[in-house]
């Protein structure tokens, strides 16, 4: 049935009331059992002091979190300043040069960082794909991509090349594994829309401008090549209306979301608690959900911090980078799980929809997701973590089209063709409520443990059923109600605006 169906407003009310109630119930056993656990000694690595006026230490777990905003805040603060500094003066004198300008200080900040070996090696493998692109065969493209990404990936190569840069400082593997795959990445996009391109190729140029641009360089997210070069070879640079409020506002919703992390860190300790299993066995099955929904949330916010912070120096460059992952909360299919959206749009432009199409074929469908996590499986670095993550999601994009061709065979088709639109949504959700607990179990392997996971998975699946697992379920219906009130409003107001610009 159709997404703008409606339902009353006392039944939302009442789902609204129920999700409320469920979070603070959870939220206050999650509060208790950091507060309790402060001063475990199985926690005093993840735990360091914090506010001593509060009474409060602090969850430092997060070894990204800490790096950004201690060892890395410095590094950052002066790097981009410089760079939206340069990229200023430049668009304003000479618009038609600014990719040069972005690349050379790009190529400058990447020498003073890491030195001069590792910029060689960086345009080797440029250089490499950039060779490979002359030949304009995809298929040979996609080899050569993925062996040099493999070269970074897979031992022993990738020790044998990060061996090659001396010295050492606590962020040079951090940027070493991050400023090679990303560019590994943009060369392989490079290649591919060359070998499309019917005239000629693009230049060798036109790939370091587009490595080199400094913002994306070390954390992506990754730009395809054909929006990037369309975008910095415009000459007339001008603003949408009301764009530059529109940054601001967004900076200070990102300078916000750093300040409610850290209040967060100071009473929920969201990502030690998991690693004392023995203390997590005291836990109510309610805490443990939250605790689970909770890790996948924080680690949404942290990609959305991040992404958003490089966006917002992309979009004063007049750029229009991909936007920061949809929040985890407003997700309940496969489909839409992502948590590098730059990444997502890359798969699948090259391997998602080339392989999958339409996605409507059950065999095309499994070749493509197989294809699409095997490539990611290399993205992340090939590890026993990676494969379980890799084969459980795949197994959820494609159960949801089995699921999806299953009921749309006769006799389900026509007995939801005689339901209202209304029941019809209540009978989606009660699937889509399942689904979201699945994408949750399924991707705390990944931002957590395995461990952990099958800790969860035990108590809302086994030990805590009946009660546990169907008000767990219950409350999640009704959370998942909410996201598809919130599309609905969506879809009726991007229709509107679709007709006013008609009329």
């Amino acid at each position: 049935m159709g997404v703008k169906t409606m339902l009353p407003s006392y039944e939302l009310g009442f789902y609204a009331l129920t999700v409320t109630c469920a979070v603070v119930y959870s939220g206050s056993g999650i509060f208790e059992a950091s507060r309790d656990s402060m001063n475990r000694k199985a926690f005093r690595d993840g735990i360091k002091p914090g506010w001593h006026y509060f009474g409060r230490k602090m969850d430092v777990a997060d070894f990204e979190w800490v790096m950004w905003f201690t060892s890395f805040r410095n590094v950052i603060i002066f790097a981009l300043s410089g760079h939206v500094l340069f990229g200023k003066i430049c668009s304003m004198t000479v618009p038609q040069h600014r990719a040069v300008v972005y690349m050379l200080y790009g190529v400058l900040a990447v020498l003073g960082s890491m030195g001069l070996v590792y910029l060689m090696i960086i345009l080797s493998h440029c250089l490499v794909l950039y060779s490979v692109a002359l030949a304009k065969q995809k298929w040979l493209c996609y080899v050569a991509g993925l062996c040099c990404l493999a070269s970074f990936k897979v031992e022993p190569f990738s020790s044998w090349q990060s061996g090659f840069v001396t010295g050492a400082f606590d962020l040079q593997d951090v940027l070493f594994y991050g400023g090679s795959g990303f560019t590994i990445m943009r060369c392989m996009s490079f290649a591919l829309e060359s070998s499309e391109r019917k005239e000629g190729i693009y230049s060798i140029f036109d790939l370091l401008k587009y490595n080199f641009y400094l913002p994306f360089f070390f954390f992506g997210p990754v730009m395809t090549f054909d929006q990037f070069h369309a975008q910095v070879s415009t000459r007339e640079l001008r603003r949408k209306d009301d764009e530059m409020r529109s940054i601001r506002v967004h900076a200070l919703l990102h300078a916000g979301a750093i300040i409610a992390v850290d209040i967060f860190f100071h009473f929920f300790y969201i990502l030690t608690l998991p690693s004392d299993l023995k203390f997590m066995n005291r836990l109510s099955d309610w805490s443990l959900a939250g605790l689970a929904y909770s890790n996948l949330v924080y680690d949404w916010v942290k990609a959305a911090v991040m992404f958003g912070v490089i966006n917002t120096i992309a979009r004063l460059d007049h750029l229009d980078p991909p936007q920061p992952p949809k929040c985890i909360t407003m997700l309940y299919v496969f489909a839409e799980t992502h948590f590098d959206r730059g990444i997502n749009d890359w798969l699948c432009k090259y391997v998602y929809d080339h392989i999958g199409q339409n996605h409507d074929n059950i065999m095309k469908e499994l070749m493509a997701t197989i294809a699409t996590f095997a490539v990611t499986t290399l993205w992340l670095g090939p590890c026993e973590i990676v494969y379980i993550w890799s084969v459980f999601n795949c197994f959820g994009l494609n159960f949801e089209l089995w699921v999806q061709k299953f009921f749309q065979q006769e006799p389900f088709a026509k007995m939801e063709a005689k339901m209202s639109a209304a029941m019809s949504r209540r009978i989606r959700a009660v699937f889509g409520a399942a689904n979201f607990w699945a994408i949750v179990l399924y991707n705390i392997l990944a931002l957590n443990s395995l461990e952990f996971a099958l800790l969860v998975t035990k108590r809302l699946l086994l030990t805590g059923f009946p009660v546990s697992t169907l008000s767990i379920w219950f409350i999640t219906y009704c959370g998942v109600q909410l996201i598809k009130e919130r599309e609905r409003v969506l879809a009726v107001k991007e229709e509107k605006c679709d007709k006013a610009k008609v009329e």
